[in-house]
């Protein structure tokens, strides 16, 4: 039998090692082990209502912006562009394009192996890069940063018919716009996006697409307006049908600009937030901006002159809406207005090049100094990174690289350009015979026309 000391002691070594196991499974798991990335219904939720916003930025909002601007005979061709853009791009993007873009693979390009969005899991956070040094784990899941960036794939190519509305066929303008968004768009979202990229790599920045987007669409816009020649001279002027139209357009791209904004945080936190509120700034300081220049130099503020600066300041804020305050985002909107004004009004009439809707000299003017400037203004404190600070911020050499980010995207955009068009216009053709141009592109291209 146990002594009376050898049974005290079993008992309460017993004791201790029961509130010892009880004690250890109320402590978190995080407390032992990291606990391994979920998907945050939040971040979800939030990136969900981001990417509705940026669909909703080319369909309605660019296609009517566009359609107010164009003459009554063409109004249904130019909002059908924006329309079935829209509806290309999404079956290419999830065929073939989203896993050039951001499936791993090199430098230069994504491999094939989310073709058909093979090997998807939705239940799993993405991580963009996953295997790569420099791999960025998200909160969401893999199909919806997909149909994020494909709401950014779309309105990419979509701006481009502002610089050759009223004189392309409908079917050289899918043609082209299927070949450019494969083999123009895809690559240099992976040069800039992914972490592989080498202009990410070089440390280029570009919150939410200045480079990858606006200056795009702004060189091929330029190459497309030269290449297919000025429109015919009418009887009648190409005035804007219906301007109000336009206003609408302009409003619903402001608002969706939140998405594609604050969005690219890939989260719902302080750095959307922030990328929101100098949206905001930036797209009222540049419509100010336009507004008082125009003003000045032709003696009246027109309303689709304020509308389009407003634009123009939202374009020139995306690449720096993560990394910039609310002072650089007054400074980048009062500039990106004023330029963006002077390049519009200006290019067209010293080059004689009819952009038809100002896509090179908004999107890709105001890309290009929006790229510049992020490398002045891009700040520490707000990207939260180190290294990506501007030259306000004690890295001057910040400009050069976006200098260099800017030469590659306009070398490949401009070159690859020009050849898609070639191959276009010399097998099916690009332009509308003359008397189709001058009767309008409704009726003719889709046997439908504008009842007043």
């Amino acid at each position: 039998m146990l002594s009376t000391a050898a049974l005290w002691t079993r008992q309460n070594l017993s004791r201790l090692f029961v509130f010892v196991l009880t004690f250890l499974t109320c402590i978190p798991s995080a407390s032992w082990a990291a606990d391994a990335p979920t998907i945050n219904s939040g971040d979800t939720a939030w990136m969900l209502t981001a990417t509705a916003l940026v669909l909703l930025m080319t369909i309605p909002g660019l296609a009517v912006f566009y359609g107010g601007m164009v003459r009554k005979h063409n109004v249904l061709a130019t909002v059908m562009q924006s329309f079935t853009t829209a509806c290309l791009v999404a079956v290419l993007w999830v065929i073939a394009g989203y896993s050039l873009a951001f499936a791993n693979g090199n430098a230069y390009i994504g491999n094939l192996s989310r073709v058909l969005l093979m090997g998807m899991d939705m239940n799993a956070p993405f991580v963009l890069g996953a295997g790569t040094p420099d791999a960025v784990q998200m909160t969401i899941p893999e199909s919806l940063y997909m149909m994020f960036q494909m709401t950014f794939a779309i309105i990419t190519p979509a701006l481009i018919a502002g610089a050759f509305c009223d004189r392309i066929k409908f079917s050289a303008m899918l043609v082209f716009m299927g070949l450019w968004s494969l083999v123009v768009y895809a690559p240099i979202a992976h040069w800039v996006w992914h972490p592989q990229g080498f202009l990410a790599a070089a440390g280029v920045l570009d919150f939410a697409g200045g480079t990858v987007v606006h200056i795009n669409a702004g060189v091929a816009g330029l190459i497309a307006a030269i290449f297919i020649g000025k429109r015919v001279t009418l009887e009648e002027t190409y005035a804007p049908h219906n301007p109000a139209y336009s206003v609408v357009g302009a409003s619903l791209l402001w608002v969706g600009w939140f998405g594609f904004n604050a969005g690219s945080a890939g989260a719902a936190n302080g750095r959307a937030a922030m990328a929101m509120t100098v949206t905001m700034i930036a797209a009222a300081m540049a419509a100010l901006a336009w507004m008082a220049v125009e003003w000045k130099f032709k003696g009246k503020p027109s309303v689709l002159g304020t509308i389009t600066g407003a634009v123009a300041g939202l374009v020139a804020i995306t690449p720096a809406s993560g990394f910039v305050d609310a002072t650089g985002a007054l400074i980048i909107g009062a500039l990106g207005g004023a330029v963006c004004f002077l390049s519009a009004n200006t290019i067209k009439e010293s080059f004689k090049l009819d952009d038809s809707l100002d896509c090179f000299g908004v999107h890709g003017v105001g890309g290009m100094l929006g790229a510049i400037l992020t490398g002045v203004f891009a700040k520490a404190s707000i990207s939260g990174v180190a290294s990506q600070a501007g030259a306000i911020d004690g890295h001057p050499w910040q400009i050069v690289t976006q200098l260099e980010g800017m030469a590659f995207t306009i070398g490949w955009c401009a070159v690859a350009t020009y050849i898609i068009l070639l191959i276009v216009d010399n097998t099916i053709g690009l332009r509308v015979p003359e008397q189709v141009e001058r009767e309008g592109l409704d009726f003719n291209l889709h046997g439908e026309r504008l009842q007043r």
